[in-house]
């Protein structure tokens, strides 16, 4: 394919977002997550079915997908567990990694998203940003307050990469201390010392999510399963950046 067929691709393409518990689009989005996180990145699903990336949460999530319409591929995804579910499912996925016993305190209603993830071939602003307003349009509709997750960093390098990025986010998007967490199974420190000196390559969905108005709240985990690191944010809906809430919101408003 030459640039100009390429660029006549992207321009063709026509994308659209759904919520969803259907079991076909959800056995799609199980598709796609298999194929970013276990076959691009090397995690260790524990898959039980060949091909897909199953487990017990997804009976009780809202499954939130891009597809693209000049082709029915499906593109992106992520999902939400909302509090009213997680007391279904006993408890968040995030539960099995940090203590979360300082945002149950909070006054309002949590949801979880997960498993986010985005076609090699669709990762650019405009697939991640039509994923986030969806996202959006959820938390308002279901009367959402604060907004947690796990941003997950790769440590194809042992962990150096990881540390940089978890340093800078902690330095410059920490949240406050009624936020807190602590991880179950800490990263391992490196005996190193991790310069700050550098620029640190934040990963684009970090990136979306620090844009959005999270924040980190504390120390990475090690989860062994996914070979990466993660660290869990949270996000306050009410204080949405303003210029991705005027741009998510405007739905809601006409």
């Amino acid at each position: 394919m030459n640039a100009q067929t390429a660029r006549l691709s992207r321009s063709a393409r026509r994308l659209k977002t759904v919520i969803t518990q259907q079991p076909d689009l959800v056995e799609a989005a199980q598709k796609l997550r298999y194929q970013v996180f276990s076959e691009e990145y090397g995690s260790d699903l524990g898959a039980t079915v060949p091909g897909i990336d199953a487990d017990e949460f997804d009976q009780f999530c809202d499954h939130l997908i891009v597809t693209d319409e000049s082709t029915g591929e499906l593109v992106a995804t992520t999902r939400v567990l909302h509090h009213s579910q997680a007391v279904e499912a006993g408890g968040f996925y995030s539960e099995g990694e940090f203590e979360l016993s300082s945002l149950y305190q909070l006054p309002g209603t949590v949801a979880e998203l997960g498993r986010t993830c985005v076609h090699p071939d669709y990762r650019n602003g405009a697939t991640i940003s039509l994923l986030w307003a969806s996202v959006a349009e959820y938390l308002v509709s279901r009367n959402v307050d604060y907004l947690i997750g796990c941003a997950s960093i790769g440590m194809s390098d042992g962990g150096l990469k990881a540390w940089r990025i978890a340093r800078y986010l902690q330095r410059e998007f920490l949240a406050g201390e009624e936020y807190r967490v602590t991880p179950l199974r800490a990263l391992p420190h490196l005996t190193h010392a991790v310069s700050e000196d550098r620029p640190v390559d934040v990963p684009a969905l970090i990136k979306a999510y620090m844009r959005l108005g999270a924040r980190v709240c504390g120390e990475p985990c090690w989860d062994p399963e996914f070979r990466c690191a993660d660290l869990l944010v949270v996000l306050d809906v009410n204080n949405l950046a303003s210029r991705y809430s005027r741009h998510f919101m405007r739905k809601q408003a006409q």
